[in-house]
């Protein structure tokens, strides 16, 4: 019988000890990494949390004029959807009448038994009279045809109009798809940036100019005059206008100043960039496209150098920021979350172009 021995014990030596060694060193480097300060995050100055919450606003910007861009479009998509389902239901309506019409005649004919003229003709007591209403009878069954080739044409066109509606509810439904991606990008930056400014004093915030409320929809629905007293008023800015719509549309932004931002709105109490714009110059009786990468190619390019008041100017390389020029290097704008809609200086951010409304 084999004798059954005791595995020999190897001693810890050579490389299996050194990579004990090594991975006991590494566990307590990792326990020191979670329970003490090794991995924490370095306290951030308030600088620093301007600079992030400043891309993080600018990042939401960016994804609000995406969503700006996308719901246009959702709207219209729905817009063109219901007037293809009004006309539709119209149609079928008439085409029920037209059916009903065809189904008096069919029952007329099966009533008469559908006998041959050449018999009735013979059978008649009155040739005569038969023969005029074999006539009548001709001329019915002509209406009778082209009452059939109506209905077809009908059917057609309704077919037509609901494969129409089932694109356009394809769309509508991509938009919709955009607008959502688009909306939980637009609050997570803004989540975030609440997040960040939620970590400095209420007087850190002021110093560095971000005491504004990062999500702003709590604010969208007061009226913002308080905030608006003692703010400059229009003076000059009207004059210099080119015309009396870039005029009217200076004086509604003016009346604005001290508003919240809240992106998406387009007023009359809060605003995002495009949206102020867009509800300036509605005011002067003018349309403009809902986005700033729209707005820019709603009128005449203009230099840096010909900017008047009602200009329209735009900035950073994806023309995601636009304001409202009103002379001497300033123009009224929308900025983000944490500020209201207020008179700033162009140079503070980069210049991308102007547009003069025509």
């Amino acid at each position: 019988m084999a004798a059954h021995r005791k595995p020999s014990r190897r001693s810890l030596g050579g490389n299996t000890a050194r990579t004990a060694f090594t991975l006991a060193l590494a566990g307590a480097a990792t326990a020191t990494g979670f329970e003490g300060t090794g991995n924490a995050e370095p306290e951030l100055t308030a600088e620093q949390v301007k600079a992030k919450v400043d891309k993080l606003y600018r990042q939401a910007e960016v994804a609000t004029e995406k969503y700006n861009g996308a719901k246009e479009k959702a709207d219209s998509a729905e817009h063109r959807l219901s007037t293809l389902r009004d006309e539709a239901a119209r149609k079928t309506d008439k085409l029920n009448s037209a059916r009903d019409t065809l189904g008096s005649m069919a029952a007329a004919q099966y009533r008469d038994g559908g006998m041959d003229p050449a018999l009735q003709l013979a059978l008649s007591d009155d040739p005569d009279r038969y023969l005029e209403g074999a006539e009548f009878a001709e001329r019915a069954g002509t209406r009778q045809a082209a009452a059939v080739a109506d209905v077809r044409k009908q059917l057609r066109e309704i077919e037509r109009l609901r494969g129409a509606a089932r694109v356009e509810l394809t769309t509508l439904t991509s938009r919709q798809a955009e607008l959502k991606r688009a909306k939980s990008t637009i609050n997570g930056k803004l989540d975030a940036a609440r997040e960040l400014l939620s970590r400095l004093p209420a007087a850190e915030r002021a110093r560095i100019g971000l005491g504004g409320d990062p999500a702003g929809a709590d604010r969208a629905s007061r009226s913002g005059q308080g905030a608006r007293v003692g703010l400059e008023a229009p003076g000059s800015a009207t004059a210099g206008a080119p015309d009396s719509r870039a005029a009217a549309a200076v004086s509604y932004a003016y009346s604005k100043l001290g508003s919240p931002y809240v992106w998406g709105a387009t007023g009359p109490h809060a605003f995002d960039c495009s949206g102020l714009i867009q509800a300036a110059y509605r005011s002067a009786g003018v349309s403009l496209p809902r986005t700033t990468y729209a707005q820019i190619d709603a009128g005449r390019r203009v230099s840096r150098s010909e900017l008047a008041p009602g200009d329209l100017v735009f900035f950073y390389s994806g023309i995601s920021h636009v304001g409202l020029y009103i002379g001497n290097g300033q123009m009224i704008h929308a900025p983000n979350p944490s500020a209201p809609v207020r008179i700033a200086p162009i140079d503070e951010m980069p210049f991308a172009g102007a547009t003069r409304v025509t």
